[in-house]
């Protein structure tokens, strides 16, 4: 059977020597006799995957040692409420900017907790740009400040980390944690869904300095504390025990098959040129986003016809090409180019929109 070029936003692609070794190991994980997705989370073999798992973790991503990486359930969308009942303890503030869908539900789930200010929004063009900030609008005393890293709706992404001094900054990195290295000790705390870059759908990974544990609000449920998590290695309850496991070895793509993430980056930025490069010398086609806020994850586009995108759409998918439709609140297209995301998947979708255009000037 031949395998399309699948351009989801997520769940997306997961590398196929990852596909093709979890179904080698499906009946018989390491000589156990069993599957990983019907062991015990108490099992000597499955406390191994998962040890594993934190250790490529911190080695693939430097994380420091003041910092816990924690196994989660319930989406990045839990940790909205999360956040703040962790972090918004002091002051009971917190700063927010607004750069898309995500961002925005945040920063309304944290409002029920306390006081959040809207440092800046980049609504007012459809989330197509990150806005610039003024220091001079930030909460001194905030107990935190969120953004949103890469915005998987609209495309655009932090080139440049807001310098928030002794506040803690927080960062859902969803949709584009694992594409390049990044600086974890900048941060407070980072989080994740996975099903984007790294497992299918069901595992929520939480990146958090150890000083930020331990001070929830009284009203937190317990599942909701991370030092539930952090006291219990994550194994509070059942963790997305096979989840965790094909995050393993995507891990160990990254590490041994690519060569890490400064490799990965390098191989990302250049999918995304070959697609960027096309768009911008396009008739027919135009990105959605200004040039110097794009992400090298997810290219929304757009032809300026409601009637050609759909053809476009129709055509693309009948041709391999799935998943391309762009989501209602921008329209067009939008091609999600995760790390599993080969080359030449970038190259052929190419090639096919030159030719859709040729046919249809």
């Amino acid at each position: 059977m031949k395998r399309v070029y699948n351009f989801s936003a997520g769940p997306s692609m997961l590398p196929e020597s990852v596909l093709k070794r979890a179904a080698d190991e499906m009946l018989d994980y390491n000589g156990s006799g069993q599957s990983v997705m019907e062991m015990s989370h108490r099992s000597k073999v499955y406390d191994e995957i998962i040890k594993d798992a934190e250790k490529l973790l911190r080695e693939v991503m430097n994380i420091p040692d003041n910092y816990k990486v924690l196994f989660l359930q319930g989406g990045a969308s839990t940790q909205f409420a999360m956040i703040p009942l962790n972090l918004m303890n002091k002051s009971h503030k917190a700063d927010y900017v607004l750069t898309g869908q995500w961002a925005t539900k945040a920063y309304k789930e944290a409002a029920r907790y306390g006081e959040v200010n809207v440092v800046a929004s980049s609504k007012d063009k459809t989330f197509s740009y990150i806005p610039k900030l003024d220091k001079s609008t930030f909460t001194k005393d905030a107990d935190y400040f969120h953004i949103c890293m890469n915005n998987t709706i609209y495309g655009t992404v932090y080139h440049e980390l807001p310098d928030t001094g002794d506040v803690p900054l927080v960062a859902d990195v969803s949709s584009c944690i694992l594409s390049k290295p990044i600086d974890v000790s900048k941060f407070g705390v980072l989080y994740a869904g996975a099903q984007k870059n790294m497992a299918p759908a069901g595992l929520t990974v939480v990146i958090i300095r150890e000083d930020l544990i331990g001070n929830a609000m009284d009203i937190t449920p317990t599942m909701l504390n991370y030092q539930t998590h952090a006291d219990n290695d994550s194994m509070f309850n059942t963790p997305p025990c096979y989840t965790i496991y094909i995050a393993k070895l995507v891990l160990e793509w990254i590490k041994n098959e690519v060569g890490g993430l400064e490799k990965m980056q390098e191989i990302n930025e250049k999918k995304a040129a070959i697609l960027y490069n096309f768009l911008d010398n396009s008739k027919m086609f135009k990105g959605t986003v200004v040039p110097e806020d794009r992400s090298i994850m997810n290219v929304p586009f757009v032809t300026g016809n409601d009637e050609l995108d759909t053809k476009f759409v129709k055509e693309a998918t009948a041709a391999g090409f799935v998943n391309i439709k762009g989501h209602r609140s921008v329209g067009g297209m939008r091609a999600s180019i995760y790390n599993a995301m080969p080359i030449e998947g970038v190259e052929a979708l190419v090639k096919f929109m030159g030719e859709f255009e040729a046919q249809n000037s």
